[in-house]
């Protein structure tokens, strides 16, 4: 297959002093536009990222410490469920939060002094979601806790170690259902007339024009580009595992040839760390970044996330006639559910529809008049 390449050149010496490794030269580098999955130096790229199995089993074991640590219940037992989930080829995020919940569990259970997990029963697990309710934390970060056990305790029956009436009748947390929040169209023209570090701002753009989550992008690497036909192939995404193509837009397309020709180009992440220490810009250090421009803009007090972004990405879409098939595929949804969300939000039927009847019943058409008077 023939890689058609488009050149940039290097001008990290003159921008970023600090991240040239020889600066007294220039360098260039390629974006390849037509990518063979079978091509060694494609390869040879993607396998530099540390290996998922080795960050799963540092977690494994950093649980085992802690527990140890506190001379909680059940060490064995959870040692296995993890290195089952391990087997099962679950993200080593996966297996870090199940670790971590299932910790938050065997600590209760040792403050209301239940000495074995086999001797567990339904008023335990009720008394432990009450414990976390009575935390203050939210319903959503409860429910993902319970059913993280649940998961855990229905391992468990399986091997007869707990008694399976403990999976009968299930608790359910009810879970608000908000509408996604969109960034007001004069909120976001605020937001990127103050942002003009060439990195900043390719990585907003990117995130408002593409939809991306923020993990997707901090793992996008140059050879995920593709600028001939305007688009970012995402192979795995880190929270569904499916992969997905997003395109570009003529800002963002701008934006990114922007930082293409500043970006030092030995580096294999789009958007990487000035730091020694670390290749990516970490989730905290993008949530900084949106932070200090939302700052900059004066719309700190209105309390938008870097996620809106995406949900602006997904109104902005709908709003100009995209259908909800194609959104669900742009956005990388499992379940079209996820997707009518926004339909809620930016139904312009709807409102069509809701004004005219309301202005016939204004003007008396039906039943008479009986407008207020402000």
């Amino acid at each position: 297959m023939i890689l058609s390449q488009v050149s940039f050149q290097d001008k990290t010496s003159q921008n970023h002093p600090e991240t040239t490794k020889n600066s007294d030269q220039s360098s260039s580098y390629s974006v390849k536009t037509n990518q063979n999955p079978d091509n060694s130096d494609f390869n040879q790229v993607r396998k530099e990222s540390p290996p998922g199995d080795d960050q799963s089993h540092d977690y494994i074991q950093k649980c085992l410490e802690r527990i140890s640590q506190y001379s909680l219940v059940g060490e064995s037992h959870l040692e296995k469920y993890l290195h089952d989930q391990r087997r099962r080829c679950c993200r080593p995020n996966t297996i870090k939060n199940s670790s971590l919940d299932i910790l938050l569990f065997f600590k209760f259970l040792k403050k209301i002094g239940r000495p074995w997990i086999e001797t567990i029963t339904r008023s335990d697990v009720s008394s432990f979601v009450e414990h976390e309710q009575d935390r203050g934390l939210k319903p959503a970060t409860v429910s993902t806790r319970l059913r993280t056990l649940y998961a855990f305790l229905g391992y468990l029956a399986e091997r007869d170690i707990v008694s399976p009436d403990l999976l009968k009748k299930k608790l359910r947390i009810k879970v608000p259902d908000p509408l996604p929040r969109a960034i007001d169209p004069e909120d976001i023209r605020a937001f990127l007339s103050v942002i003009h570090k060439t990195r900043d701002r390719a990585m907003m753009l990117l995130l408002l024009r593409t939809g991306m989550r923020i993990g997707e992008l901090l793992n996008t690497r140059v050879v995920d580009i593709n600028l001939e036909e305007k688009r970012i192939e995402i192979y795995e995404a880190r929270k569904t595992r499916t992969g997905r193509v997003v395109y570009l837009s003529k800002d963002a397309e701008k934006a990114l040839k922007n930082w293409l020709n500043e970006r030092d180009s030995r580096e294999p992440y789009l958007f990487y760390s000035f730091r020694r220490d670390r290749d990516m810009i970490s989730y905290t250090g993008a949530r900084r970044i949106f932070n200090k421009y939302m700052a900059e803009a004066g719309l700190a007090h209105k309390g938008y996330s870097l996620h809106c972004l995406r949900h602006t990405f997904a109104s902005e879409l709908l709003n100009a006639g995209m259908r909800l098939e194609c959104l669900q595929q742009v956005l990388g949804h499992s379940c079209i559910e996820m997707t009518r969300r926004y339909a809620r939000l930016t139904d312009i039927t709807r409102r069509e529809e809701y004004f005219k009847a309301m202005d016939k019943i204004e003007k008396g058409e039906i039943n008479g008049s009986y407008q207020c008077d402000s």
